[in-house]
C-alpha cells in the first residue's frame, strides 16, 4: 500500500466529523500500486481484517466496499459470494459505488504511530503539515508495523527509508518487533 487515510464515507451529510458523522460510515481510504498488489489481494486483505458476518452496533460502524469501476464492483461481488458460499452465511458487507470521501479530523490519523509520541514526533517533524503528515507513504508503512500488520522482513528492508533516526529506527524495532524469549533464555530465569 502506498498510503492510507481514514474518515467518513456512504451516507449524504455534508462534511461530517466525528461529532457529527451524519448518516456516513468510519472508512479507510487506500491508495496502492496495482502492480504489486492486486484488487482481488486487497480485497482478501479486506476480509480477513474484520468480521463481515456481525451485525454493526451503528451505521457509523458497517462494513462497506466503495467501488470505483464496473471491475472493482464485480471482483468484490465474486469475492463476497465466494465468502457467504464457503461460510455457508450471508456476508453483511455493503458494496457501493464510490461518490465522496471526507477525511477525518487529523487526531484520528495515523493512531498507531500516535501512541508512540518519539516516533510520532520525529514524523512531524519531517511532514509538519496534517495533510502530508497523513499522505505520508513511510508514515502509513510504519503505522501498519506499529499496528502489527507488517513483517519483519519487510521492515528489515525498508526501514532506512523511513527517515528515522537510528534511535528511531531502534525503538520502532523493539516495539513492533520485540525480541521474543529463547528457549535458553527462559530456562535461566529465577524460579519466583
Amino acid at each position: 500500500m502506498i498510503r492510507t487515510r481514514v474518515g467518513y464515507a456512504g451516507g449524504t451529510t455534508d462534511s461530517p466529523t466525528y461529532q457529527s458523522i451524519g448518516d456516513h460510515a468510519e472508512t479507510i481510504q487506500i491508495d496502492y500500486d496495482p502492480r504489486r498488489l492486486t484488487y482481488a489481494e486487497l480485497l482478501d486483505h479486506f476480509w480477513h481484517g474484520h468480521d463481515p458476518f456481525t451485525p454493526a452496533p451503528s451505521g457509523q460502524y458497517r462494513s462497506i466496499i466503495f467501488y470505483h469501476t464496473e471491475e472493482q464492483r464485480r471482483l468484490a461481488m465474486e469475492s463476497k459470494q465466494r465468502l457467504e458460499a464457503a461460510a455457508g452465511r450471508p456476508v453483511l458487507t455493503r458494496i457501493m459505488p464510490f461518490e465522496r470521501f471526507y477525511r477525518a479530523e487529523p487526531y484520528h490519523q495515523k493512531y498507531y504511530v500516535r501512541l508512540v509520541p518519539p516516533i510520532e514526533m520525529e514524523f512531524r517533524r519531517m511532514y509538519p503539515d496534517p495533510t502530508s503528515f497523513t499522505d505520508s507513504t513511510a508514515l502509513a508503512r510504519v503505522n501498519g508495523h506499529v499496528g502489527g500488520y507488517g513483517t519483519i522482513e519487510t521492515f528489515t528492508k525498508e526501514i532506512a527509508q523511513y527517515g528515522l533516526s537510528e534511535a528511531g529506527q531502534r525503538l520502532l524495532k523493539a516495539i513492533a518487533y520485540p525480541p521474543r524469549p529463547t528457549r535458553e533464555s527462559r530456562s535461566q530465569r529465577k524460579p519466583r
